[in-house]
């Protein structure tokens, strides 16, 4: 792809860095970014530098949160006795969107992926353990995708809890084996939350 400007060939290049684009997107959307007026484009870059330099990750849930302690969190109204244990932030908007769990969340960061060289000190396990052991924690349900390595992750989290005096749940099937949660629509996610089943049904299929 030649290029008039090399100030228009680095920032295509930049923006085909981004997950799902290509150098054509990535040059139509800068290209777009050029036809608007200047002051919406320096809107665009500071919301950006700002968004990257301030957020924050939950201390608690490791979901992204404005503050130190995310809102579903900090809300009383949330069942604090169960936990919705997902790989990444994606997964609990995902499941925000069913208004079907009213318990608090998880997030692990990933899922155990040895080929990916993804191991269990790289994701939030050890938080998560921690909380079973110190709080009063009665449910984990694991929300990960149907994939080899998301059953790999819970079955791992599985062993190390599995001593103590806290329920262990998986969502149903609803989700199609190898599917990935964020992808699921609304009604079958929310259906597979409620109808959940006890985590060692599964274990036959790992």
């Amino acid at each position: 792809m030649e290029f008039s400007s090399k100030l228009l060939e680095k920032a295509v290049n930049e923006m085909a860095q981004l997950p799902g684009i290509g150098k054509r997107t990535a040059l139509r959307l800068v290209l777009h970014l050029l036809k608007q007026p200047l002051e919406q484009t320096q809107f665009l870059a500071e919301t950006l530098q700002t968004m990257r330099s301030e957020i924050k990750f939950c201390v608690s849930c490791h979901n992204i949160s404005d503050v130190e302690v995310c809102e579903i969190c900090n809300n009383p109204k949330r069942n604090h006795k169960i936990i919705c244990v997902v790989e990444d932030v994606r997964d609990v908007m995902a499941i925000e969107n069913t208004n079907q769990f009213k318990g608090i969340y998880h997030v692990l960061g990933g899922k155990i992926s040895p080929i990916d060289g993804i191991g269990p000190s790289q994701l939030h396990i050890n938080s998560l353990v921690d909380k079973v052991k110190t709080e009063e924690i009665e449910e984990l349900i694991f929300a990960l995708s149907s994939t080899m390595e998301g059953d790999t992750t819970n079955f791992y989290i599985f062993k190390l809890i599995k001593d103590f005096q806290v329920k262990t749940s998986t969502i149903a099937r609803g989700i199609a084996v190898g599917d990935e949660l964020e992808y699921a629509d609304e009604v079958t996610l929310g259906r597979s939350i409620l109808n959940r089943v006890p985590f060692e049904n599964s274990l036959k299929n790992i």
